[in-house]
This record gives C-alpha cells, sequence and structure tokens, in this order.
C-alpha cells in the first residue's frame, strides 16, 4: 500500500494523531484510552516539561486515499542519553494498522530524525520519561489493560521482528489478589522492621502535599531508588512540580502509603490507585460531556473490583531490610475494607527478581509480558 509519512505541524493534525488509536482500537474489548486532555499536553512542547530536555517529532502515516493510517514520536531524551552514555533516539506513541509498509514507513522516519541529530540506537516503545507508557505486548492479548499501561495488537511484535529489531528489556504483569487478612508472616515481620529503624506510617492531606512538600519528597525518593534501572530518566526538579500539580491531586490519598524514620525522613512510598480502566473505556479518554462523571465514580464512590499497584520505592539505604512489610500491613487491611478483588500490578523488569517476590506470599496469575526493542541505527 501506498504511504505516505507527514509530521505533525498543526493543532488539527495533533489531534488526528491523539484519536488514532480510538478508531484503530473501537472493536478491541481490551484496549483503555489514555485521557484525551492529557495526551494533548504530552505532545505539546509547550504544556509537557520535558520539552526542554529532549528534542522529538511527532509522524503521522497516511494511505492514498488520505486517512491516517499509523502515527509515531520520535523522541531524543537528553537526560538519558547523558546519564547512561548512549545516543539513543526512542520510538513511542507508535500504533499502526497490520500493514508492513505503514510500520516500516514510521520507524523509517524516526530513524532518519535520530541521525539528523547523530543518535546511533534506536529504542521503543518508550517515551519523554518512564512516566509514560512503555513497551509493546508480546504475550497476554486477551485481558483488558490497565489504565496506567498501553495495550497493542499482537502483530505489532512481527513487525518490529521483521524490521530488525530485537528485545533490549522485558517487563512482566501480575495480577495479585487481596488476602482474606494480613499473612502472619507479614504483620510480624512489620513490627520486627518497625521497632528495629524507628519506622512509622505517615498519613497526609492534600494540603500537606503542597505546603509540606510531600509531592517533592515523593519523587525525590523515586528519583532515588530507581536511577539504577533501564533507561530511567531522573526528573529534573521542574518536571517533578509539573507531575504534582497534575497527578497528586488528584488521587485518593488513602491509598498512598508513606513510611518515615524517626526523623521524619521518607524511606519508602507505595502509590496505588482504584482501577479507572472501564470508566476510561466508558468514557472514550474524554471528560466531557460526562466522562469525569464516570472517572469521579470509579475513584471515589463505587470503584471496580480492581487497584491499580503503581510503584512501591524503597531508599536504597533501606533495601533487603523488610520495609515492603510495613507497607503491605498497612495497604492490605484498607483493600479488604474497601472490598477489592486483586491489584494489578506495574510492569516489572523480569530480571529484578526483588520486586517479583514480594508477590509469592500472596496468590498471584501471570498478565501479560511487555518489551522494549532496540537496534543499531
Amino acid at each position: 500500500m501506498p504511504v505516505t509519512v507527514k509530521t505533525v505541524q498543526t493543532r488539527s493534525e495533533l489531534k488526528a494523531f491523539v484519536k488514532f488509536p480510538l478508531k484503530l482500537y473501537k472493536d478491541c474489548p481490551h484496549y483503555v484510552p489514555g485521557l484525551y486532555v492529557d495526551e494533548m499536553s504530552a505532545l505539546d512542547p509547550k504544556k509537557n516539561p520535558m520539552a526542554k530536555y529532549s528534542k522529538f517529532e511527532k509522524f503521522l502515516a497516511y494511505n492514498e486515499k488520505g486517512e491516517v493510517v499509523g502515527r509515531v514520536a520520535a523522541i531524543i531524551n537528553e537526560i538519558a542519553n547523558r546519564d547512561w552514555n548512549h545516543a539513543e533516539v526512542r520510538f513511542g506513541w507508535i500504533d499502526f494498522i497490520d500493514d508492513k509498509e505503514v510500520s516500516k514507513a514510521l520507524i523509517d522516519a524516526v530513524i532518519a530524525f535520530g541521525k539528523k541529530y547523530g543518535m546511533t540506537q534506536l529504542s521503543g516503545p518508550l517515551g519523554f520519561t518512564d512516566f509514560d507508557n512503555e513497551g509493546c505486548v508480546v504475550e497476554g492479548f486477551d485481558d483488558i489493560s490497565s489504565f496506567n499501561l498501553k495495550y497493542n495488537y499482537a502483530y505489532y511484535k512481527d513487525h518490529f521482528d521483521a524490521l530488525g529489531l530485537g528485545k533490549v528489556n522485558d517487563w512482566l504483569e501480575y495480577r495479585i489478589f487481596v488476602p482474606e487478612q494480613v499473612p502472619e508472616k507479614v504483620s510480624r515481620a512489620a513490627a520486627i522492621v518497625q521497632e528495629r529503624y524507628g519506622l512509622h506510617i505517615r498519613r497526609i492531606t492534600k494540603r500537606q502535599v503542597k505546603k509540606e512538600n510531600y509531592g517533592r519528597k515523593i519523587f525525590d525518593l523515586i528519583n532515588k531508588a530507581y536511577c539504577h534501572l533501564f533507561d530511567f530518566t531522573v526528573l529534573p526538579d521542574d518536571v517533578i512540580d509539573s507531575y504534582v500539580d497534575t497527578y497528586l491531586g488528584l488521587v485518593d490519598l488513602r491509598y498512598i502509603t508513606l513510611v518515615e524514620d524517626a526523623n521524619d525522613r521518607l524511606v519508602a512510598v507505595s502509590l496505588t490507585m482504584p482501577s479507572i480502566a472501564h470508566a476510561a473505556q466508558k468514557s472514550g479518554g474524554y471528560l466531557l460531556p460526562l466522562g469525569w462523571w464516570q472517572l469521579l465514580k470509579s475513584t471515589y464512590i463505587k470503584h471496580e473490583e480492581a487497584l491499580e499497584l503503581l510503584m512501591i520505592a524503597v531508599d536504597p539505604e533501606y533495601r533487603n531490610r523488610g520495609v515492603h512489610s510495613i507497607i503491605f500491613n498497612d495497604l492490605i487491611p484498607m483493600l479488604i475494607k474497601g472490598g477489592f478483588k486483586y491489584g494489578e500490578s506495574n510492569a516489572e523488569m523480569e530480571t529484578n527478581n526483588s520486586v517479583q517476590n514480594l508477590w509469592n506470599l500472596y496468590e498471584k496469575e501471570f498478565k501479560r509480558r511487555r518489551r522494549v526493542f532496540s537496534k543499531e541505527i
């Protein structure tokens, strides 16, 4: 099929870029759309603070009728390239019909963009930071995606393989079932660890998030805890402030567990949220006219059975000291009281045994595998 790839230059083209997956996945029961307003902001250099630390371009693929048949963003993350000492151009926000000429044209556009700036490696799917969607689903296509993680059709992997892209990293996702009570081993360990290291649980209000700068404290800890993981981008202060303004004011703080030491220094955090996957499907990703109500209801009023386990971060000083037991001892009773049946894990690196071992005390099932591909260019 004849394919034409063009750079996104106008707001109407950006809207077409953001809306394309809604058409591509309109009959797919497992696809969960992102929020339209968030997608527009993430891809607008005037609204995304990471634009200051990146070079990026957006491309749309058209067929001979002028219809959009694919999209991709080319991203050069200058922070990650500096910290990881590589010259990488990332491809993200990639979607395409099942036509290898389309996927090739999109990837070729990313490669040309990367070479223009001297890049020697192509990797993806990746976003600006680790808080954007990452990875291509390569296993586990028969279940609804979580809101936080992107779904894609099975043919994507075949296209990437055909383009000579190889595996560089895999993440695994699990469904972890909420137990009827806190396992005795967990509650006993929590008591011992709290006493041994002088740790305690801290509850915060939305006012404290701002007034006592807890948003910054949380993201500073995430930077510290995750900086050694694959291609992680350490977030600058202005990017952190933007994320705090955008997200932390919206979450239900009942499901955020903070652990502090005797000096009230934050040493661990667990970020979870009631799933809004079905609500996002009903809204189509739009807040108006009634999408906001679907999302609000799922978050605060009548939530789904699932909880999204977004992240656990522990200060390296306290790693392997059982601090996770304090978090679970605090979180599980809240989940039982809230009527949650299971949690959807975030994507966990397949080589990160310390994280995957956290779930060994609980009933769990494998849900999905996602992959980042790469090749020299």
